[in-house]
Order: C-alpha cells, then structure tokens, then sequence
C-alpha cells in the first residue's frame, strides 16, 4: 500500500532561481542537488518540517520536465508517496488497471527506487512510487 508523501515535485525553468526563491520561503537551504541522467534532469532536494520538497530542471529539451513546462508552465509536476515493496505495489496497480509509466522500478535521485503512474489514472494527477535503497 501506499505510505505518506514522500515529497512534491516542481518543475522550474531555473534551478539556482528557484533554489534561491525557496531557501528564502522554508527559512534552511537544500540538503542535496543531483544529476538524474535516465531522467534528463537535476534535482535539489528541501525539508519542510516533515515534508520534502524537490525542485527539477531539466538537462534537455526531451526531458519530461522540459515538456511539462513547455506545455503547463512551472509547478507541481508530481506527488510522491513511500512504498515498502515497489515491486509488490507496481503489481498491485496493474491488476487494479492502473497505467504504469515504467516496466521496472529505476533507479532516481534521493537514492531510491522509482516509478511513475499515468496521469489519467489519477485525475489527472502524476503519481510516483518510491523505495528507499
């Protein structure tokens, strides 16, 4: 089943901007910035309380999040939520026709385990799982 929240992902055009912007809103700077080649991204990772936060730009104009900005704008691209057992819950999903945006868990930033859910199966909303490695 699916546990908390694990963090909310926005997409920004500028990372160092952004990076600034919310070290001034949450009042602490971020505890990790990483390169996610498989997703064409970097990433820079804020805690709120017991919440995190990851901002993500994109490295290329193919990146996923190159194309949700293009498309929508900065914002929240996607909710991330803790999974125990990626595997088990990726099989889960499927046998409740859910639309999985991944075959097999990949490796993401943050060291985890990740995978994507449709949008659609989620009104419109994007899902990530993630497993801690």
């Amino acid at each position: 089943m699916l546990g908390k929240i694990e963090h909310l992902g926005i997409a920004v055009k500028n990372l160092e901007e952004a990076e600034k912007r919310y070290i001034q809103l949450l009042g602490v700077p971020p505890y990790k910035r990483e390169t996610v080649e498989s997703e064409h991204v970097i990433t820079s990772f804020f805690v709120a309380g017991p919440n995190k936060i990851e901002l993500l730009q994109a490295t290329s104009p193919e990146s996923a999040i190159a194309k949700f900005i293009e498309k929508r704008g900065e914002g929240i691209h996607h909710v991330a939520y803790e999974v125990d057992d990626i595997q088990a819950e990726m099989e889960r999903l499927r046998q409740q026709g859910f639309t999985l945006l991944n075959e097999a868990p990949k490796h993401g930033a943050d060291d985890k385990l990740i995978c994507f859910v449709h949008p659609r199966d989620a009104h419109g909303a994007l899902v990530e799982l993630c497993q801690s490695i």
